[in-house]
Formats: C-alpha cells, structure tokens, sequence
C-alpha cells in the first residue's frame, strides 16, 4: 500500500517511514498540513498517517480535505495532545484510528496491515456480489446440458465486452430471455433493456417505431416521439426477428451502428447514442444475404459474437428441469408428473420448443383439477389433437414414439373394454387380463372417466 506520511517531529517522521518501508509498504512523507495536502492531491494514497497538531493545516483538516474526496482513503491520527473529545471527533469525521504518542511503531504496522486485510476483504466481496449478480441474470435460462452449458458459457465470456451479439435458433428457443440475460450480466445491467420485435411491427411503421421523429415531421406527429435507439441509450436494444427488417430500413441500421448517432424523422441534427445491438432472428441470415434479401456489410456488423439457439429436441436433459421451474412458478401447490410421462416428454419432439412446453405445463395445470397428478391426455393434449387431426401418424401426420403409440392403442383398447362391460370395472379387468387396481392406476394415468 501506498503510506502519506504527515509529520513536523522530525525524529518520529524518519523512524516510523523507515520501519513502514521495510515492512512493505510505500511511503511518502511530508513535513507539515500544507505539504501534506499537496503531496496528497498530487499522488494516490492508500492510507494517510498524519499528526493532529502542525504548522500551516492540522491533521483534522487533512482527514476532512481526504473524507470529501470520495477516495477510499484510511486515515489515521496522531498526536501528543489528545482528548477524548478530539478522538471521538476524529472517528466522527471518518478516521479509521486514533493513536497517542509515544506509541511503538510496530502499533502503527498493525493498523496498516488491518486496513489492508480490510480493503482485500472489502474487494473479495465485491467481486463475490458482482459474480452473484452476474449469475443471477442467468438464472431464467434453465439447463445443464452441454447445448446449454455452451451458451452459458459464451455469455459469461461476453459479460464484461459491448460487441454486437446475433442470436439464432427456432421460434420459442427462448431468445429474448437470452438477450436479457446478456444485459444483465453485462456492464450495462444498470442501463435500460429495449426490446423490439420487427416482425410484429408493420414495414411503414418500424423506421419510426426505431428511429422516432420531431413534432411536425408528418401530419400526425402532435409530438415528439424518441424513438427506440435512444431510448435505449446507456443500455441494449434487442431487435427480434431482424430477418423481417426491411432493406431500407437496414441502411438506416448500419448508419446509426457505424456513427453511433441516430436522426429521428423531421430531426435536423442527429442525436448521439450510447447503444449495445443484440439481434435475433429465427433463419439463416447468410442465406438471406445471398438470395439479396439481407445486406452483406449489416450481416457481418451484427454477427460479431454468434450464439446459436439449440432446439428443445437437442437438449433432451433439460426438460425435467424446465418442467420443475415452470410448475414451480405455479404456485406453493406441488404437482406430480409420474415417471412413465416425464419419459414421454422427453420422447416428444417439441416443434415449438420451451415455448410450447411451458404452454403445456399452464393448460395442464389449470386443467387437472384437485387430483394434481398431470397426465400425458394433460400435458401432451395439443401434440394428441394434432396427430388426430393428422390422422393418427400417417399420410404426412407427425411421426411419434412406439412408447406413444402403444400407450394410445393400449388407452383405445380399455376405453372399448370398458364400453363393452358397460363401466364394470371388475368385468373389464377380467377381459383386460389385469388386476382391478391395475385398471384403477392405467385408468388415472389416461385420463378415463
């Protein structure tokens, strides 16, 4: 650590500064208040050491000069004359300790090596809370797989840098809580997060929706609109579906990435913006750029740092773990998804990705009733009707699991029993093969009345 050393007795000033250095530390001293205070505004101290009572400015003023700063500056007092009066106004104003001479110069090196051990502990938990915090913006992407573990990983490494970020994979892959979570671990955390999907905004409409305009700049603009770039500024803007954007309006895009301003519509000077762009988009943007539909230079502006969506069916692992975060945002009520259906998920290929399995998890959950067990008829109701829909699987119909076909036969099959015994459980049970309890369960976990 860097020692001011503040001192008029001579003898003292030279003892104390040797035993400092050979300790370690740095020091730096000075005769008297105003030779302190010089050397203090000109340097970086880590700890002042300064005598209560000198010529032209005394110790007190000096801690009040180096409390005000807003520097992280320990200081210590000390003095010959001391009351309590003037130590508990010392440790008022900020001082870290107050010491009375004659002291032992070893009582000073212990002060320091506190303050020291205090400033490493003081960083070591600001780091910790800012490792926390980074780890918390993570926290809505569920998943330890390796797909998702490289994601994971590629966000953590981007944290601390404000390149451009595109992000691809399939509808509802989760990209926005991606993008978010990019901003929330970044150094922008404390700026805004704007987001804009351009696929739901129409083409005459976007360039102000993303640009803004000034009062007057057409005939329905009563008002000034600042558009989504500033305000954004300080922060990220997240442009959703940028494979939807216009070509004329990507001109306009590489314009404000190239000169960091943007010109609002009717707007006579441009305005300068502070901006970090994460874009998405559900295509092969390189595709797009040699069918002439996308343009080349903006491509490679906002592919700086890729990462790419997996779809659900690739990461096969993670669906125990999405289904457990979603039913658990339902509420303190605890639903049971028996083993044979939580494999049947897995099985299922899940076109519309998290999106669609946490669609699933709601409808189940607000159509199970009191029983709280959700069923596969519960949680795979869609994917059922859509098959039906299709034919059962054949023609072109969505192609399924042996585990699902059996199952559906096997439900078909006790559903005609039962018909056929006119709802005698018993009887059923005796033409199925199979125990009454075992009829009860196959029963429950099909959903048969």
């Amino acid at each position: 650590m860097r020692v001011l050393l503040a001192d008029d007795e001579r003898a003292i000033a030279i003892t104390l500064a040797d035993d400092l250095r050979r300790a370690g530390f740095t020091v730096e001293s000075a005769g008297d208040g105003l030779e302190a205070r010089t050397a203090y505004e000109a340097g970086t101290f880590d700890v002042v050491v300064t005598d209560l009572n000198m010529p032209g400015m005394s110790g007190m003023e000096l801690l009040e000069i180096v409390k005000s700063s807003g520097d992280p500056t320990e200081v210590i007092i000390i003095t010959g004359y001391g009351t309590i009066d003037s130590a508990v106004d010392a440790m008022r104003k900020g001082a870290f300790d107050y010491v009375l001479k004659p002291f032992n110069n070893d009582e000073i090196l212990e002060k320091l090596r506190k303050i020291a051990e205090f400033r490493r502990l003081r960083t070591e938990n600001e780091e910790l809370r800012e490792a926390l915090g980074r780890e918390k913006g993570l926290e809505q992407l569920i998943g330890r797989g390796p797909a998702m573990s490289r994601v994971l990983d590629r966000i953590r490494t981007i944290a601390d840098r404000d390149a451009r970020v595109l992000i691809t994979g399939e509808s509802g892959t989760g990209k926005e809580r991606v993008a978010r979570a990019i901003h929330d671990t970044s150094l922008r955390d404390g700026g805004p997060f704007i987001p804009l999907a351009c696929a739901a905004i129409p083409s005459t409409l976007l360039e102000d929706e993303i640009f803004g305009h000034e009062r007057g700049a057409f005939t329905d603009a009563k008002d000034r609109k600042a558009g989504r770039f500033e305000r954004a500024d300080g922060g990220t803007l997240f442009l959703d579906d940028i494979d939807d954007m216009p070509l004329e309006t990507q001109v306009k895009l590489l314009r404000v990435i190239q000169e960091g301003e943007v010109e609002p519509l009717g707007s006579q000077e441009p305005i300068q913006v502070d901006v970090r762009i994460i874009a998405a988009t559900k295509v092969d943007l390189a595709e797009l750029v040699e069918d002439g539909e996308f343009r080349e230079d903006l491509y490679y502006r906002l592919n700086v740092v890729p990462i790419d969506l997996p779809p659900l069916r690739d990461r096969v692992e993670d669906i125990s773990l999405l289904v457990d975060h979603f039913l658990k945002r339902e509420g303190d009520v605890e639903y049971t998804v028996p083993a044979e259906v939580m494999a049947e998920l897995c099985a299922y290929r899940w076109p519309g990705n998290v999106r669609e399995l946490e669609n699933a998890i709601e409808r189940a959950v607000a159509l199970v009733g009191d029983d709280r067990v959700l069923t596969r008829d519960l949680l795979l109701e869609g994917a059922l009707r859509k098959r039906k829909r299709a034919g059962g699987g054949e023609d072109g119909g969505p192609l399924v699991t042996l585990r699902e076909v059996v199952r559906e036969s096997e439900a078909n099959h006790i559903r005609r029993v039962l018909k056929a015994t006119e709802g005698h459980r018993a009887n059923a049970a005796k033409v199925l093969g199979i125990s009454r309890k075992n009829l009860w369960e196959k029963m429950k976990d099909y959903g048969i009345e």
